[in-house]
């Protein structure tokens, strides 16, 4: 009787290492620069290249948003301070998570990655140039920890949907994820299946990107980012021919000359950053009305001059995050609103981003990402 209840032992053990072994595969997935990386899934432990990625984590992992989490780059609290804050509140212990300096600016520390014993770590394709001259690729690789790439910045409109599938793999989360895209879709889908039928003249909008935040001016978009969402909302991106790549700026003299229907301008909360600066502070929750007072300081800017935007009122400033998270749809959404108000009078874009939170985000809905001079 003994001896067959130390078998049965045995062998229970034995089906719970089965067991175990079956919940996590090494399967090989393909980042969006087409590298193919093995990688244990589900993962249960992930560094976060940038603290903003929790934009898309939340997305996936709505109850317990911070459960994969082990570490994470610090650039959320000062980029966006807002949110940041919101996330503190509700789920306090991420102010004891282990936080990063940058791949790009050399900070970050490869023995402190090893002792957290990562799954994965997840960093964005901008930082790939400097990942790879550091070597830091092959360092992790040496000791086990497998790095992949996602975008939702250089190409957002090609790698956002491809990004939330490969994260969706690695969380085993494929069907939440396939869930994100299609509401992303059909909410895109809902500004130019309108367009297409419509065929309306197209106003010329001039994107600027931060706004306010130094005294340069003017740092805009190409033909990515914000300058295609303009596109995708039936607009003319002014600076699609300037730039050649996703950034990069044009003088003030070529805003004037180009004389736009339309200025959107991108701003955020940047006191971490630029202390009593002249940027726009839209954002989870923000100060609408100050918001738009300081909206209407940056007209008075030596390039919009005599601009049509300027004396027609069509000035309008937008959350700065929307260029670097999944959520562009939500800016589509509502610069087609401002860019052909008649065809999209039923348009509600706040509804949009409410509809999202509620069924994805962990946080609450609040408002004050949007405000307009008209």
């Amino acid at each position: 009787m003994k001896l067959f209840k130390k078998v049965a032992a045995v062998a229970a053990g034995f089906c719970v290492f089965i067991s175990t072994v079956a919940l996590a595969d090494i399967v090989k997935v393909t980042d969006v620069t087409g590298r193919e990386v093995e990688v244990n899934v589900p993962v249960e432990h992930v560094i976060l290249g940038e603290g903003r990625q929790i934009y898309f984590v939340g997305a996936l992992d709505k109850d317990e948003p911070f459960k994969r989490v082990v570490g994470w780059r610090d650039d959320l609290a000062k980029a966006d301070p807002e949110t940041y804050a919101a996330y503190l509140a509700k789920y306090p212990d991420i102010a004891k998570l282990p936080t990063f300096g940058g791949m790009k600016d050399g900070t970050f520390d490869i023995e402190q990655a090893v002792a957290l014993k990562p799954d994965v770590m997840l960093m964005n394709i901008d930082a790939k140039t400097a990942t790879e001259e550091a070597g830091y690729i092959e360092k992790l690789d040496k000791v086990g920890i497998p790095l992949v790439y996602v975008d939702f910045r250089e190409k957002p409109m090609e790698n956002t949907e491809p990004s939330m599938r490969l994260i969706g793999k690695l969380f085993g989360k494929e069907e939440k994820a396939e869930e994100f895209i299609k509401f992303r879709a059909d909410s895109i889908a809902r500004v130019t299946d309108i367009l297409a039928k419509a065929n309306p003249k197209k106003p010329l909008v001039f994107m600027e990107r931060a706004g306010g935040y130094s005294d340069d001016c003017c740092m805009s978009f190409g033909n990515e980012n914000f300058g295609r969402m303009v596109e995708f909302a039936g607009g003319v991106n002014m600076a699609k021919d300037i730039i050649p790549g996703t950034f990069g700026t044009v003088n003030p003299e070529q805003v004037i000359a180009s004389n736009p229907d339309q200025i959107i301008i991108t701003g955020g909360n940047w006191e971490g950053y630029v202390p009593g600066g002249a940027w726009v502070g839209v954002g989870y929750g923000a100060d609408e009305k100050e918001a738009q007072r300081k909206l209407e300081a940056l007209t008075e800017r030596p390039a919009f001059t005599g601009v049509k935007a300027v004396k027609d009122g069509n000035v309008h400033a937008i959350w700065h995050q929307f260029y670097n998270n999944p959520y562009q749809f939500v800016a589509i959404q509502q610069m087609a609103k401002w860019l052909h108000p008649d065809l999209f009078s039923d348009l509600d874009p706040e509804a949009t981003f409410k509809e999202l939170h509620e069924r994805f985000l962990p946080l609450p809905y609040k408002s004050g990402y949007f405000v307009s001079l008209k």
